[in-house]
């Protein structure tokens, strides 16, 4: 499996990513850094704190750190404001991902196609390094994998949430599309226990391994708020891999908690 996803410097992305969270210690992302972290991803500009962490590591490190970012905005004019708007305040020349994100079934297609060739011309010209694409929805992230429309695919995939280990991943597999694995603690949900559980909550540490035991995921997302959840997700990157028990067992524990989804949007796509 030649699935690649790496710096300027051609080094392998890490496991984990730090994804932006409102609020996040700015020290976050130097910890982050330092532990060996080198994928950023956030989805605005109003990640203050985060983008403020950033920018000296960029400064001084640009071609160890993948930028990824996106846009849910189908307008072109929309897509270039924000890649500008991006380049500039981290003065960066090329942004290593960008995402054309939250593709969903409501989407007009045409308009969806039109925005990933810009992304893909973007490429052409050297601006981006790999063209990505977000979708909750299994069927759009087949089409989108069999089709080749984008270098990386964002997709949705916990404990709780694993009918993608049927659909979407042996189609990335088969297309040689890494695919960035986020909500691993399904919004936190996993890791308060369940009424009908005996057994302790998972560690979000345990929530990305299971994630990660996915051969077709290149890495896993984690937005932590404060400095002390990122030091505890931080063990993942010296975690075993999960045993087959482990996984039944937190198989099992993801079944109780799919059942008691807060909101439509916890189980409109399982």
């Amino acid at each position: 499996m030649a699935i690649n996803l790496k710096t300027l410097s051609g080094n392998p992305v890490s496991i984990l990513g730090l994804g932006a969270n409102n609020p996040m210690n700015t020290n976050c992302i130097d910890i982050a850094y330092q532990a060996g972290i080198n994928y950023f991803f956030f989805y605005n500009l109003n990640y203050t704190s985060f983008l403020e962490g950033l920018k000296p590591i960029l400064a001084a490190q640009r071609d160890q750190v993948v930028v990824s970012t996106g846009s849910n905005s189908r307008d072109l004019n929309q897509l270039r404001e924000y890649f500008d708007q991006v380049r500039s305040l981290l003065d960066v020349d090329t942004i290593d991902v960008f995402f054309l994100e939250y593709i969903s079934p409501k989407d007009d297609l045409h308009q969806v196609a039109v925005a990933l060739n810009q992304i893909h011309t973007w490429k052409t010209e050297g601006l981006i390094r790999y063209v990505g694409a977000t979708t909750h929805n299994r069927k759009l992230a087949v089409e989108l994998l069999r089709k080749q429309s984008c270098d990386v695919l964002m997709h949705r995939y916990n404990m709780a949430h694993r009918k993608a280990e049927v659909e979407v991943f042996p189609a990335a597999l088969k297309a040689d599309i890494p695919v960035v694995g986020f909500t691993a603690t399904r919004w936190g949900s996993l890791l308060q226990g369940h009424k009908d559980w005996k057994n302790p909550a998972p560690t979000a540490a345990d929530c990305y391994r299971m994630v990660l035991r996915q051969p077709a995921i290149r890495l896993v997302l984690t937005a932590p708020k404060t400095e002390s959840e990122l030091v505890e997700n931080l063990r993942i990157l010296q975690s075993p891999e999960l045993s087959l028990q482990e996984v039944n067992h937190w198989q099992t524990y993801g079944d109780l908690i799919y059942g008691t989804g807060q909101d439509s949007f916890d189980n409109k796509w399982p």
